[in-house]
C-alpha cells in the first residue's frame, strides 16, 4: 500500500491519542447541582473510602456549612479488597467501637442533595433500643431524601412515675449520647449537611416556622401491606418524597432563604431495612450514636466490678451470664411473662454451666425471684449493678433516670461472655445484633432469628409470626 494512503489514518489516530491523553480537567461542579433535584442520580457501583477512618477532625460550628464535595465527583473505580478496608479488623460490638465512617461516606456521595430541606428528628421516645433507632431511622430518610440540613435529634424522657409515659419533657442530646462525636461523624462523612442545634437557628425559618409532618410508608405503595411491617420502597423514596414535594398543594418549594422543615409523625422507627445498603453500612451506621462518657465510664466500672464479682467465685477469666428480665410495668402484656422468660433462662444457665450471672431489670420483685430462682435451680449467683456499685459511684447511679440507669446495664451486657434476651424487646434485640458484630465486623451477616443463633446470644420468643411476633424488628434495627 502506498505509504501516503496511511498517512492521515495514522495521524487521525495519533491526534485522537493525544486529546484523550491531555484532555483538560473539568471544571469545578458547584456544592449542589444546577440541575432539577427532581432527577434521579444515576448510582455508582464503586465503593468510596477516604484515607482515614478517625472522626477525630475539628468539627464545625452547627451554623456553618463545610464545602460540599463535588456532586460529580467519582470513587475509586474498584472495590478495595477487603483486608484494605479501614476498619475491617474494629471490634464494632463494643459501646465505644471507633466509628468507621467511609459507609456513611458513600452513601452521602451518592445523594440528591435539596438546598434548603431540613429534617427534624426529635419524635424521639422510649428505651436506648427505641430511641436511638427512631433517631437512626429519621436520619437514614432524611439522607435519602437530601435534606441539607439536620436539626440535632433531642429526646422525650420518659416519667418516672409511669414508665408507660414517654412524653415528658424533650431533653438534650446528650441525655444519652456524645453530641461531639456526633457532630464528628457527620462533618468528617457527609460535609453536605449543616446541623443546626434548634430549630430557632435555622437561617429562614422565622419565629413559628411550618413544619410538614409526614409518614414515610405513605408516600410508597403499600397495597396489601401489613402496616407493621417495614418500608419496602425506600429505594424509590427519594424520588417519591421529591415529587410530593414539588406539589405546590404541600408548600413552597425549599430554598437556602425558605427552607421546607420536615418531621416524621410519631412511631417512625423499624422501618428501613438496613441490609438494603449492604452489610458495612448496617453494621457501621449505629456508630453515629455513642454513650456520652459519663455512662460509658460508669458501665465500664461496672462491668470490671463485675469481671471481679466472677473471678472470686471462682470463674479464672471472670466470665459471667447476662441476662435481661424484661418485665417492667410497662412490658406489653402479649410479652412473654416472667415464668416463661426465667424458665427459659435458667435453663440456658444450667446448660452452658454459668456459675455467676449479671442481671439487668427495673422491677426489683422479680429481680429477687430470679435471684433466689437462680441458687436454687441452677446453683447460680446473681447480681446487679445496685449490688456491684458502692460509695460515690452508688450515689452517682441512683442520681439517673430510669432510662439512664439502662444504659449501665447496656454496656455491661455487651461485655458479658453470653446474653439471654427476650424477643420483642428491642433492648435486647439490639444487645444481640451489636454482640453479633464479633462474627463477622464490616461484613457480618445478618442474625439467624429463632435459632440456637451464633453462640453469643439466645434469644427467648415466639418466632413463627413475622409481624405479630415483630421479627421485623430484626431487619430494621441498626447495631
Amino acid at each position: 500500500m502506498p505509504r501516503r494512503n496511511i498517512f492521515l489514518p495514522t495521524l487521525c489516530i495519533v491526534l485522537l491519542f493525544a486529546v484523550w491523553t491531555f484532555r483538560l480537567p473539568e471544571s469545578r461542579p458547584r456544592p449542589y447541582p444546577s440541575v432539577d433535584w427532581f432527577e434521579t442520580k444515576s448510582p455508582s457501583s464503586s465503593v468510596s473510602v477516604p484515607p482515614s477512618e478517625s472522626s477525630s477532625s475539628k468539627a464545625a460550628s452547627p451554623e456553618t456549612k463545610n464545602t460540599a464535595p463535588s456532586q460529580g465527583q467519582k470513587s475509586p473505580s474498584s472495590p478495595p479488597h477487603l483486608d484494605s478496608i479501614p476498619g475491617n479488623q474494629v471490634d464494632l460490638s463494643q459501646p465505644d467501637a471507633r466509628f468507621v465512617g467511609w459507609p456513611l461516606k458513600r452513601v452521602c456521595d451518592e445523594a440528591t442533595w435539596i438546598e434548603g430541606l431540613v429534617y427534624i428528628c426529635d419524635n424521639n421516645s422510649g428505651g436506648i433500643g427505641n430511641i436511638r433507632n427512631y433517631i437512626q431511622t429519621c436520619i437514614r430518610y432524611a439522607l435519602e431524601a437530601g435534606a441539607t440540613g439536620l436539626t440535632i435529634p433531642k429526646i422525650r424522657k420518659r416519667s418516672e412515675k409511669d414508665l408507660a409515659d414517654l412524653f415528658t419533657d424533650f431533653l438534650p442530646f446528650d441525655y444519652m449520647f456524645d453530641e461531639q462525636h456526633f457532630r464528628d461523624a457527620f462533618n468528617t462523612n457527609c460535609p453536605q449537611i449543616t446541623l443546626y442545634n434548634d430549630i430557632k437557628d435555622i437561617p429562614g425559618a422565622g419565629e413559628s416556622p411550618k413544619i410538614n409532618n409526614i409518614t414515610p410508608k405513605d408516600l410508597g405503595n403499600r397495597d396489601g401491606c401489613e402496616n407493621m411491617d417495614q418500608n419496602r420502597h425506600t429505594d424509590r423514596f427519594g424520588q417519591s418524597f421529591r415529587k410530593w414535594l414539588k406539589d405546590e398543594k404541600h408548600g413552597h418549594l425549599p430554598t437556602k432563604e425558605q427552607p421546607r422543615l420536615i418531621r416524621f409523625n410519631w412511631g417512625v422507627l423499624f422501618d428501613w431495612q438496613i441490609y438494603r445498603d449492604g452489610p458495612e453500612m448496617a453494621a457501621t451506621f449505629g456508630g453515629i450514636l455513642k454513650l456520652n462518657d459519663k455512662f460509658l465510664r460508669l458501665g465500664k466500672k461496672t462491668l470490671e466490678k463485675m469481671h471481679e464479682f466472677a473471678r472470686a467465685d471462682g470463674v479464672k477469666n471472670g466470665a459471667f451470664l447476662g441476662v435481661h428480665l424484661r418485665t417492667e410495668s410497662d412490658a406489653l402484656g402479649f410479652w412473654p411473662h416472667y415464668d416463661v422468660q426465667s424458665e427459659a433462662y435458667l435453663k440456658q444457665a444450667q446448660k452452658r454451666g454459668y456459675r455467676t450471672a449479671y442481671l439487668a431489670t427495673g422491677n426489683l420483685t422479680e429481680a429477687d425471684n430470679f435471684i433466689d430462682a437462680a441458687i436454687e435451680m441452677a446453683q447460680m449467683r446473681v447480681v446487679t449493678k445496685m449490688d456491684l456499685l458502692s460509695d460515690e459511684e452508688l450515689d452517682e447511679l441512683e442520681s439517673l433516670s430510669w432510662d439512664q440507669q439502662g444504659l449501665i446495664d447496656y454496656v455491661v451486657l455487651l461485655g458479658s461472655e453470653f446474653f439471654l434476651g427476650v424477643q420483642p424487646s428491642s433492648f435486647s434485640i439490639h444487645i444481640a445484633m451489636k454482640r453479633h458484630l464479633r462474627t463477622g465486623g464490616l461484613y457480618t451477616r445478618p442474625y439467624k432469628t429463632g435459632t440456637e443463633g451464633d453462640g453469643l446470644s439466645h434469644i427467648v420468643g415466639k418466632f413463627d409470626h413475622y409481624w405479630g411476633g415483630w421479627l421485623f424488628m430484626w431487619d430494621g434495627m441498626w447495631p
